[in-house]
């Protein structure tokens, strides 16, 4: 392929193509050092750099494509029963695996730009030999956007820096361009540009020293731009609150707009001069988190705090759970453990070993989507809801983690790698981090009769972990697995608040919380999807409603329920698509169970299966139906959908707010909220359930400089999927290193305390 030149145009601006209009290298290398050994393997550094080689010489020799500039690039998922049959997965248990008559093909699919035109491309690979083969090319609709890519993200700051407008407008604030730092954000949805303009918003904060917290100093204005052109199109300046002078309005009350609307102003109005507004200085006063740093602030205080003495996690023996490339084994646990560039960690084909029988029960849990929506109305902040799996990629923003902080103890890393905008991949050393660690107490009795014998057996569990950044918030994620065969999702929220400035004398409230002097804190949300293609015993499954109620139509002295005291469960299964969109009830404690109807419990009668367990947060969206953000994040007006699985050669019902996410208007056909209409059975079959999990976050001043973690969790716990309690053959706690701090007499430390396992006049 010939260089195209430098400064040819997309959308009408100039774009500089340099970086992605090398000459192709028309060989792909020969062998792939290390090739995957499992077909749910992500790919690997050297595949991707094959991948774009193939594609740039696909295109040279057929296509018109002059500058691609790569988007995504990930493994194109086989199809399910083949990819258990290739495994020794039975479709149901008790029975033999299905027998795979033929391989399973290595393929890859991949989402790019062309930056002369502006379009966007996906296209479908496979591995025939040696050499990467073009299986099919899409153009995408105008006005569909893929994924934005880390590059993009980071481009935003260096491209507002070198606007003149920007340079002007901060100029006026006594900072130079290398004082401006901008966070990237999606658009989210601003009707005034055209549809198949790739937009980011860049929220813009002020750095004045090398080392401060830039979040202390937000600036009064938000610049658009062009993700592809790298050009700033347009300024919007938000309004704000400013009460009269004789008004006695409390801080959560709503002042007025100063005469303003909450709906953006036409692209040709300058919204700043219309309103006869002046600009407002940034907040310079510090607010910083890093130790080094507090003590530059006039208020510095040193600590009181006692420091702590060292603890140490350590196994002298090694880890329990062994790897073999991608596949854990741990306690009976069996699972794929995958790196995505959009879901992050990506856990396949769970199974567990019942006492020799092979049981079925996940075949893919991921984060599949979610969103962040701002609550303030005031133009642009409604811009703010952004979607960071289907927007940004959860693994594309993941750390490379530090041994020692991150996690501790005796440490496996997986590595994580994605595409980068010129074909070439970006690699993480460590980005998945796996280890063991004490849970506490798994189950313990004491018999008090005849000396009192206690008996108890500490929890080990497994930890699969993963922590990413995006922008000015930490999601940190850990999946959890138990020895009574549970499985936990813990998702803690960290970082530092969004946040704006307030002009002098303008409240926090009444959708904010002012966190310091002039800083607003936006009240949003946290909504979580997660992805469950089940199969608890085999692939068909159903979904029990439980609700807890007391007994219905039986009143106090009838002859049912005399006492008054009678609850008990009311049980539905859900039938058809449309029935598995549900909410949940707090006042029922509502319950969902993913049940096998072919296997029951020897002893209950009832379905074998796992339930879904809140421990943290149920929340859903609080926005207007007709919402912008509705309209988009549909998913996350209900607390669980259940949708029958259909496969479509790639990936199947995998995204809820649809495979492309950026800039979208409506639900587009490929999301959860299509699925889910019609009379498709969703008993008794294939399905995939997506439970919505999040936070309502409205922040504290105690959130602030930076916010310590806020948990939500959610479970998958056995019901009636074991004839007891699985965990009866793990043994009794007797650790011979815990001894007590200050021995029996409070002077001596190093006296080992007994055990509770062993018969004892103690009951601990």
């Amino acid at each position: 392929m010939t260089p195209v030149p430098a400064s040819t145009t997309t959308a009408g601006h100039a774009v500089d193509t340099s970086e992605f209009s090398k000459p192709v290298i028309t060989k792909v290398p020969a062998k792939v050092s290390n090739p995957p050994t499992h077909p749910l393997d992500p790919l690997s550094p050297e595949e991707v750099s094959a991948i774009s080689l193939a594609i740039r010489k696909y295109v040279a020799e057929h296509k018109d494509i002059k500058a691609i500039k790569f988007v995504t690039c990930a493994t194109a998922i086989p199809p399910k029963r083949d990819v258990l049959a290739y495994l020794g997965i039975p479709l149901a248990t008790g029975e033999k695996p299905e027998v795979l008559d033929k391989e399973l093909a290595r393929r890859a699919d991949v989402d790019f730009f062309d930056l002369v035109t502006g379009n966007a491309y996906r296209i479908i690979l496979s591995l025939e030999g040696e050499e990467w083969k073009v299986d099919t090319l899409t153009q995408l609709p105008e006005g569909v956007q893929p994924q934005i890519t880390v590059h993009e993200l980071l481009a935003a700051e260096e491209t507002v820096r070198k606007d003149p407008q920007v340079q002007k407008l901060a100029a006026e604030q006594g900072l130079k361009p290398e004082n401006i730092c901008a966070d990237g954000w999606a658009i989210g949805l601003d009707p005034r540009f055209p549809k198949h303009t790739r937009l980011q918003q860049a929220l813009l904060f002020a750095r004045l020293e090398p080392d401060d917290n830039i979040y202390a100093h937000p600036l009064d204005f938000v610049p658009v731009l062009d993700s592809n052109s790298l050009k700033v199109l347009h300024i919007d300046f938000p309004s704000h609150r400013i009460p009269k002078e004789d008004s006695e309005e409390s801080k959560d009350s709503v002042p007025p707009l100063s005469s303003e609307s909450t709906a953006p102003p036409p692209l040709e109005e300058d919204s700043l001069i219309a309103s006869g507004r002046p600009r407002l200085h940034y907040p310079e006063a510090r607010q910083e988190y890093l130790p080094e740093y507090l003590e530059k602030q006039p208020d510095y205080k040193p600590s009181t705090r006692e420091p702590l003495k060292p603890l140490h996690i350590i196994q002298p023996e090694g880890v329990s759970f062994k790897m073999d490339g991608n596949v854990l084994h741990w306690q009976k646990w069996n699972m794929h453990i995958a790196f995505s560039h959009r879901e992050g960690i990506a856990l396949s084909t769970i199974t567990y070993d019942d006492d020799g029988v092979l049981r079925p029960l996940i075949y893919r849990l991921s984060l599949a989507e979610m969103v962040v929506p701002y609550g303030a109305p005031e133009h642009p902040h409604p811009r703010k809801f952004a979607f960071d799996v289907g927007e940004y990629g959860m693994g594309t923003q993941a750390n490379d983690l530090s041994l020692g902080c991150d996690c501790l103890g005796k440490i496996h890393y997986l590595p994580g790698s994605f595409i980068g905008q010129d074909g070439h991949t970006v690699n993480l050393k460590r980005a998945i981090c796996i280890h063991e660690e004490d849970s506490g107490l798994l189950w313990k009795h004491t018999d008090f009769r005849q000396g009192g014998r206690a008996y108890g057996v500490r929890s080990r569990r497994l930890v699969i972990s993963m922590i990413c950044t995006v922008a000015n918030y930490e999601y940190l994620f850990y999946y959890y697995f138990y020895q009574d065969g549970t499985i936990e999702l813990v998702i803690k929220l960290s970082g530092i608040l969004n946040v704006y400035l307030l002009a002098p004398g303008e409240p926090g409230g009444p959708f904010a919380t002012q966190v310091a002097p002039r800083i607003s804190a936006q009240y949003h949300q946290h909504l979580f999807s997660v992805r469950i293609d089940s199969m608890f015993d085999g692939l068909k499954n159903s979904v029990l409603e439980s609700d807890v109620v007391a007994l219905p139509n039986a009143p106090t002295g009838s002859k049912e329920n005399f006492a008054g005291n009678a609850f008990t469960l009311q049980n539905r299964i859900l039938g058809v698509a449309k029935e598995g969109a549900r909410d949940y009830d707090f006042a029922s404690d509502r319950r969902w169970s993913i049940v096998n109807k072919s296997r029951k419990h020897y002893a209950s009668g009832r379905y074998a299966g796992y339930t879904l367990g809140y421990r943290g947060f149920a929340a859903t969206l609080l926005s207007q139906p007709e919402s912008w953000v509705t309209r988009r994040a549909g998913f996350a007006t209900k607390s669980l959908w259940v949708v029958k699985d259909v496969e479509d050669g790639v990936e199947g019902r995998m995204w809820p707010a649809g495979r492309y996410v950026p800039q979208t208007v409506d639900a587009p056909e490929d999301s959860v909220e299509k699925w889910a209409q019609g009379e498709d059975s969703i008993d008794d079959e294939d399905i995939v359930v997506f439970v919505t999990l999040g936070v309502n976050h409205i922040p504290r001043p105690e959130d602030w400089p930076v916010m310590p973690v806020e948990s939500v969790n959610l479970s998958l716990r056995p019901v009636n999927f074991f004839n007891a309690n699985p965990s009866l053959d793990v043994p009794g706690a007797d650790d011979k290193a815990s001894t007590l701090a200050f021995g029996e007499n409070g002077t001596v430390a190093n006296v080992n305390g007994g055990s509770c396992c062993a018969p004892t006049n103690e009951s601990g």
